[in-house]
Parts: C-alpha cells; structure tokens; sequence
C-alpha cells in the first residue's frame, strides 16, 4: 500500500480546505436516462384513460370494464386501423380515438344504422350521430371514421383493411335481431389477415340454457366461439379481466337489473315483491367474457423444387 509524504498529505489537505473543485461525475449514458424517465412518463394508452375529456362518471366504471388491460389483451397498437361495432354514447371511444390519435391510428366508429327502421326511428339514428361526431369532433380525438351495422348494412371498412374489430357488450343485441352470424362474417372480411377479433359479452353460465335471442342480455362463451370459428375465425385466448363471480345471470330484468341500467320495473311498471335494487347496486356491473380471435393468414405457398440436369 502506497503512503504519502508528509508534504503531500499537508498539500492535499489545504486544497481540500480552500474549496478545491472536484473533478465532474461522468455524464449518465443516453440509455440510462432513457430508462429512468420511462418510468416517469405516462404512457398514450394511460394518457387516454386519465384524460381531462372524460367525464368523472365514465371513469368510475373503469372498475368494472377495465380498458386498459382490455386494451392491451386484445393487442391495439396505436398506430391500427381499429372498428368499434355500435361505439353507443362513445364510452369506449373516449379511451380508443385519443389512443390511436397518439400513433396516426384511425378509428372507425360502426354505429346503428341510420337507414333502417321508421321514419320515426331513423330520424333518432341521424340526430344521435349528429351528436356523437360533434363530441368527437376535438382534435384529440384524431381520426375516426364512420359506417354502420345493421342486418342489411354492406361492408365495415374497406375489406382487409382493419387491424383489429371489436365489440363491447352487444352480441345479444344481434342476436335478439337474428343477425349475429353477419356480425363475424362482416368482421372476418373487414380485417387483414392476422387481424384481430376482441369480443366482451355478458356471460351465461354454462350451466344455462341459452336463448338463441339472448333475451336475458347474457350468451355463452362457447356458442360466441361457434359462432366466430364458423365465419373462418381461429380462437387464440379467453382473459377474466372482466369477470364478475358475485353476477348470477339470473335476475328480475336480466343484465339490465345490475349497474349501469339499474332496472327496478318490467315494461308495465310493474316491480317483484321483495325487489331490493341495493343487492343488485352491490354486485356491479356483470360478469363478462373477454375473447380474442384471429383471421388466420393465409398459407404460403410451397416452394417449387429445383431439380439439377446435366448438360
């Protein structure tokens, strides 16, 4: 071990008293930093969820919807062409449009269809999207597109343009107008090979029987998989992200006995002796499967074997 001289030690010990600069710490790599603020930054996808542009009500049911894990389990990049089927009063949209806007995605917004119905109806149709698009009309909000979906509509989007379609708690609609089979094939054809299919319903325990109108509100997984795989569909994985063990399926009114319809009364104005709406506030909203499937890619080609001849 080196020791230092008197002098040297005295030397030392009077610059450090005279305030002696230090030498400068290395600057940090640009890796590093990188690392340490992306722990610090909010990322778009969460960005979009605490945005100031949705209402405190809607994110008091992220609780129950869960659209960040929901998001990221159906594989949304921000950058994709996605259609959300009958986005209604554009809970999910508020979460979407601003996330895809982060990556130049497009959203297209595949409401009710504005050319069925009466007169009566249509004209509710037309004011109601009317109203949607000037909610959506801030720059935020990116660009989104719009179609429509009915049992007699025509395409999505262009064919074999979309990333990813989704729909959010209305098969049983579909089926209640017998339609719900046109839903995959209008889905199959509207999304790239590859492209995605997230499907979140109101679930049927299995242990039910299913009513092919769904009249209840709530399907069964496995008839949802039927009905996907036989539009050419490839079933990749279900997620519980959106489950709800303390929902029964079996209420007065259906899934619209439970939060956020809250029904207390059948269409006469009629309610059940012992009807206690706080045991359904208490259960929440309901139990939901959460599937996603794909368009499989097409096979490739065999390549063409090569024989040698001689010359």
């Amino acid at each position: 071990m080196k020791h230092l001289t008197p002098m040297v030690a005295l030397s030392a010990l009077m610059l450090t008293a005279c305030g002696a600069e230090e030498t400068p710490p290395a600057e940090k790599p640009v890796e590093v930093e990188k690392a340490a603020n992306a722990f610090t930054e909010t990322s778009p996808l969460q960005a979009a969820i605490e945005g100031e542009h949705r209402t405190e009500a809607e994110k008091a049911r992220d609780q129950y919807r869960h659209p960040k894990e929901t998001i990221e389990f159906f594989d949304i990049e921000p950058g994709d062409k996605v259609v959300e089927l009958w986005p209604g009063g554009g809970w999910y949209t508020n979460v979407l449009a601003p996330y895809l806007a982060s990556g130049d995605g497009v959203l297209v917004a595949a409401g009710f269809d504005p050319e069925g119905g009466d007169e009566e109806q249509r004209a509710r149709i037309e004011a109601r999207l009317a109203e949607f698009k000037a909610e959506h009309s801030d720059p935020i909000y990116g660009t989104i597109e719009y179609s429509a979906f009915s049992g007699t509509t025509g395409a999505l989007t262009e064919p074999g343009s979309a990333d990813v379609v989704l729909t959010f708690r209305n098969l049983h609609n579909w089926m209640s107008g017998g339609y719900a089979e046109k839903f995959f094939t209008d889905a199959y054809a509207a999304l790239k090979p590859g492209g995605v299919l997230g499907v979140v319903e109101h679930r049927l325990p299995s242990t039910e029987t299913q009513d092919p109108t769904a009249s209840t509100g709530y399907v069964h997984e496995d008839y949802v998989k039927s009905l996907a795989q036989a539009a050419g569909f490839e079933f990749v994985e279900a997620s519980e992200i959106n489950a709800n063990p303390a929902d029964t399926a079996d209420h007065p009114y259906g899934v619209w006995t439970l939060p956020p319809n809250s029904r207390t009364t059948d269409r006469d104005g009629n309610t059940p002796d012992g009807f206690d709406p706080e045991t359904y506030a208490n259960i929440g909203e309901s139990d939901r499967m959460t599937l996603k499937f794909v368009k499989p890619a097409p096979e490739a080609a065999p390549a063409e074997e090569t024989s040698e001849t001689d010359e």
